[in-house]
């Protein structure tokens, strides 16, 4: 395989280079891998509305049930994140991800509410993991000026499981029950990981500078650096707004605004196309005119639309689809900006580590957010969702005070500056 190239940025306009073949084949793979791992967190949004009464549990419980996945995530991000520079970031990243794939049958499989909890614990002690390591092999392989594009099209995952993924989870569990979806996306997973398993060359010019590093002295080094606080705390509240929101996307829309279950995936197949469209033009545009700049403009564009989507009352399905387009367009758009800007706060030895933490911090967040979320508002007895506007207010305070953190992180890296130079991790694969 050829070296990757490494462009040498003078400003955030500068014009970066065309992808090679071989970067475009890693984004590819990182792409599908990333599908699957949001795949499997999404479409347990519009299953709530099938298994709250089906398993017989109230909100709060199913905020429970997407938030032990995130606490999970974040205990095993902390854990593995001493060891995450010490190996080929290859084979780290497919030693989770086996274990996301086990732990995804595990909920396909899961007869009851408890063992349904336990299997979305495995699944996240694994999944949780997949996603930093993937984010260490991005800056690793590309450099900054090149990592908005890069984000972008990898945040195109999002879109994709809209337009694929949640369509067809709904339809399998409308016909054949909600253990479906998740059999579905243990099967994806395991072509996808076979694919990666064979194609992938490794990652591994990191371990020139810390293979000889002590895991638990490494991790303290790490999440004790002031340097990295502010994009500690920066993730951590980027989260909150997805977790939130979602759990309770599906509910909301069929019982307030009585939208059938059965024409939800016309809303969600419309709201990804849209996704997979904005999301790589938002990523070009971040390289081009600035990650933060277009980080707030789309975090202004969230707050406004979701403070809206939360007071709706019976809006028909074409207005709900406007505002749901909208709506994750924009969230697609912070986050592949702010994915791509923190993405230079860590030193290269410290990637690994870094990302771990990070993610492990930002589930950790969701998590609270999710359950936090579940306590605001109650399902009336007639199915409607009530006191659905706290949520909205909730996540506008948390994307505002996030974007004065990322403020600093872009103080604190600027844009302007010479990229560093991107690991040649293609050579010679």
């Amino acid at each position: 395989m050829a070296t990757a190239t490494v462009p040498a940025a003078s400003s955030a306009r500068a014009t970066a280079p065309a992808f090679s073949p071989d970067q475009r084949f890693m984004v590819a793979m990182l792409a599908f891998l990333q599908f699957t791992i949001v795949l499997d967190f999404m479409v347990l949004s519009p299953l709530g509305a099938l298994l709250m009464p089906t398993l017989a549990i109230e909100p709060r419980q199913f905020g429970l049930v997407v938030s032990v996945y995130a606490i999970a995530a974040a205990i095993a991000g902390i854990l593995a994140a001493g060891f995450a520079d010490r190996y080929d970031r290859k084979k780290f990243l497919m030693f989770f991800y086996a274990g996301f794939v086990i732990g995804t049958l595990f909920c396909g499989l899961a007869p009851t509410y408890p063992t349904l909890l336990a299997a979305r614990i495995v699944t996240g002690l694994f999944g949780g993991v997949v996603g930093a390591a993937s984010f260490a092999i991005v800056a690793d392989v590309f450099p900054l000026t090149m990592r908005g594009r890069v984000m972008g099209l990898i945040m195109t995952a999002f879109g994709a499981s809209q337009v694929l993924g949640i369509p067809i989870g709904i339809f399998l569990a409308t016909h054949f029950g909600w253990h479906a979806p998740f059999l579905m996306i243990a099967g994806v997973a395991l072509v996808v990981g076979v694919v990666i398993v064979l194609r992938m060359p490794p990652v591994d010019t990191h371990l020139q500078q810390t293979r000889h590093q002590h895991p638990m002295r490494h991790l303290w080094k790490t999440a004790s650096s002031s340097r990295y606080w502010v994009g500690f705390a920066a993730t951590m509240l980027l989260a909150t707004g997805g977790f939130m929101l979602m759990p309770f996307a599906s509910a909301f829309t069929v019982n307030n605004q009585h939208i059938a279950l059965d024409r939800l995936p016309i809303m969600y197949a419309i709201t990804g196309v849209c996704s997979l469209i904005f999301g790589p033009l938002i990523g070009r545009l971040s390289d081009r005119y600035g990650k933060y700049s277009l980080f707030c403009v789309t975090s202004s564009i969230v707050i406004v639309v979701v403070i809206f989507y939360t007071y709706l009352e019976n809006a028909p399905l074409w207005e709900m689809v406007i505002v749901s387009v909208v709506m994750f367009a924009c969230v697609t758009g912070r986050m592949t900006a702010a994915g791509a800007l923190t993405s230079a706060v860590p030193a290269p030895q410290d990637r690994g580590a870094y990302m771990s933490i990070s993610s492990s911090l930002q589930q950790m967040a969701g998590g609270i957010a999710s359950y936090l979320a579940g306590m605001l508002v109650y399902q009336a007895p007639s199915g409607r969702m009530e006191h659905y506007p706290r949520i909205g207010f909730a996540v506008s305070v948390a994307t505002i005070l996030t974007m004065l953190l990322m403020y600093r992180v872009h103080r604190l890296v600027p844009e302007s500056a010479p990229a560093q130079a991107a690991s040649e991790v293609l050579a010679g694969g």
